[in-house]
């Protein structure tokens, strides 16, 4: 893939997925003339949708969209890291998104929400297995 084509690709789908984020936004319900991101999305649903699993679920995809960029812009070699296996990218990825879902969880079980403790927990995570894994 060319320089050029990877830019035209890479703001493709950086527009696209702040068009995601804009229309995600515009669903959040009004509360008192307020933002209500803990409100659901849309009514009937199996799932409580509200703003911030939505807002999750847009993040995966865009890793996703960056790795795969990624990998077609600079192919990746596996290296072998700390695990002694070779691993790519996309498998440090899923590793770090694996060991962050255990984290989140052993967090709730002893410290219960909020979670933003978690959350700095699962970037330093994040963090070191891409740098040694």
């Amino acid at each position: 893939m060319t320089q050029k084509n990877f830019i035209l690709s890479g703001a493709g789908f950086a527009a696209l997925m702040l068009a995601l984020l804009a229309l995600l936004w515009s669903m959040v319900p009004q509360k008192d003339g307020a933002a209500n991101i803990y409100g659901q999305l849309s009514d009937g649903n199996w799932m409580a949708w509200t703003f911030p699993v939505a807002l999750f679920f847009w993040c995966i995809a865009a890793l996703l969209i960056t790795m795969t960029l990624l990998a077609l812009r600079f192919p990746e070699t596996p290296r072998r890291g700390l695990l002694r296996i070779e691993t790519t990218r996309g498998d440090r990825l899923f590793i770090s998104l694996l060991g962050s879902a255990f984290i989140a969880l052993i967090w709730l079980f002893f410290a219960g929400p909020p979670v933003w403790g978690a959350l700095i927990l699962c970037l330093i995570w994040a963090a070191v297995v891409f740098a040694w894994v």
